[in-house]
């Protein structure tokens, strides 16, 4: 297989899941986000709308709705210094797949920085209920708008792990 500096980051990249108490800087999340905005989206619509939350009580306030919302007591999203959603229009026809193409991108790029981070899927299925879509409304998601994902970002405590890849491979030749 080749190498490069571009494969070592995406074959380096980890879910991390327990994050430093460092703050990551307004240029990094600039940066990251920025290169969301530059990943693929069917015919090229770029319809995210993308929330940048570093403040750690409005962190905290996310993570205690969305555990509500899922039964989970005590939910912490890992407690991360940044998240960064990704909305898109409800009626958007691939808004799924263009929020998965903007969070991927934005984790390499983070990890790029030496940033770690983690998909959490928490809000997807529950933007309607109303306590999560009154959250949505203070983060500025309008209401015709949904979540699939959210990406948290933050300085790994510990290194993420490496697990064996369970997909195939089908070669036709």
């Amino acid at each position: 297989m080749k190498d490069n500096e571009c494969i070592d980051v995406i074959l380096g990249r980890r879910s991390i899941r327990r994050f430093t108490d460092k703050a990551i800087s307004h240029e990094d999340l600039e940066t990251i986000v920025t290169c969301g905005q530059w990943a693929p989206s069917a015919i090229n619509l770029q319809q995210w709308h993308f929330v940048i939350v570093n403040d750690v009580s409005h962190i905290e306030h996310i993570a205690q709705v969305l555990g509500t919302a899922n039964g989970i007591d005590g939910y912490t999203m890992y407690h991360p210094a940044a998240l960064i959603i990704v909305a898109h229009a409800r009626d958007a026809q691939y808004g799924r797949e263009d929020d998965g193409c903007a969070i991927q991108t934005m984790f390499l790029a983070a990890h790029s920085l030496g940033i770690g981070s983690v998909w959490l899927n928490q809000m997807n299925g529950h933007c309607d209920e109303p306590e999560v879509r009154a959250l949505l409304g203070e983060l500025s998601i309008a209401n015709n708008e949904v979540v699939y994902g959210i990406a948290a970002f933050g300085y790994p405590a510990e290194p993420g792990t490496r697990f064996k890849r369970a997909s195939t491979v089908t070669w036709i030749k």
